[in-house]
């Protein structure tokens, strides 16, 4: 490709909401996706493990002559975006974090939730955030990962699911929030479920359209934004290339096809 491209990384299928928000955003830059689902999920595996596996891509994506990165899951970005920083040179590499410091600007109760996976959940770096950022405010904070198990697997709509999701965010059945930060990019996968679920009085919010304008901002200062031309997309897996295809398929709503890389 002449043009060079924006790279995505997550453990798995989530990360494609937040390419859904960049291709919305910038229609003319060209993406190539990285799904480590051979590797997932990540909230189960340990500090070190997580940094590995997403420095291993990055490099990978560095030989590609890509022109930003995008770490498009919660749990590898609270593990180590400073780490993967460090040891890329010339790199822009850009996280996502739940918006937390949004839903304590929005919200009107100052009582909302969050929730993400066990990791995220329980890192010192999201305590820290609702810390700085909402300390006036009530944070309920949940985490689980079986819901990107679902997501996952294709299933994001039908009674089952939404029983899960009704167990899952049983804890916030008689609080008084007004908003629920979705603090994993699988999540909003699932938004019409939980939306369902919780109910009319409470907004959701997930981190793809501010990812979208940052990365905007990035590629504006460094004057490499693709203003013009048609893009091309490429979506790499380093699990079952067919599995994924079909489940991506399901998510994007639209023609997909992945292909296997080993990395």
């Amino acid at each position: 490709m002449k043009q060079k491209l924006i790279a995505v990384i997550d453990s798995g299928s989530g990360g494609l909401s937040i390419w859904q928000a960049i291709v919305a955003l910038l229609p003319h830059e060209s993406i190539v996706y990285v799904g480590d689902h051979a590797h997932l999920p990540y909230s189960e595996k340990t500090t070190a493990y997580i940094r590995r596996r997403i420095l291993l891509i990055v490099h990978f994506l560095a030989k590609l002559q890509v022109k930003l990165v995008v770490i498009a899951c919660n749990t590898a970005t609270v593990a180590g975006i400073d780490y993967y920083r460090q040891h890329t040179q010339n790199l822009p590499i850009i996280g996502v974090v739940p918006v937390v410091k949004t839903a304590a600007e929005v919200s009107k109760k100052r009582s909302f939730a969050v929730i993400a996976t066990n990791y995220t959940a329980a890192s010192r770096y999201q305590h820290d955030l609702i810390k700085k950022y909402a300390g006036g405010c009530n944070v309920i904070n949940l985490g689980c990962s079986n819901l990107v198990r679902a997501v996952e697997s294709g299933h994001v709509k039908g009674a089952r699911v939404r029983r899960h999701v009704e167990k899952v965010l049983a804890p916030l059945k008689n609080s008084d929030i007004d908003y629920l930060v979705l603090g994993c990019t699988h999540y909003p996968f699932l938004a019409p479920v939980i939306r369902d679920v919780v109910g009319s009085g409470v907004q959701l919010l997930d981190s793809g359209g501010a990812v979208a304008r940052h990365v905007r901002r990035v590629l504006e200062q460094s004057r490499t934004l693709a203003k013009t031309g048609r893009p091309k997309y490429l979506f790499l897996t380093t699990g079952k290339a067919e599995k994924v295809s079909r489940v991506a398929q399901v998510l994007l709503d639209r023609k997909i096809h992945v292909t296997k890389a080993n990395i």
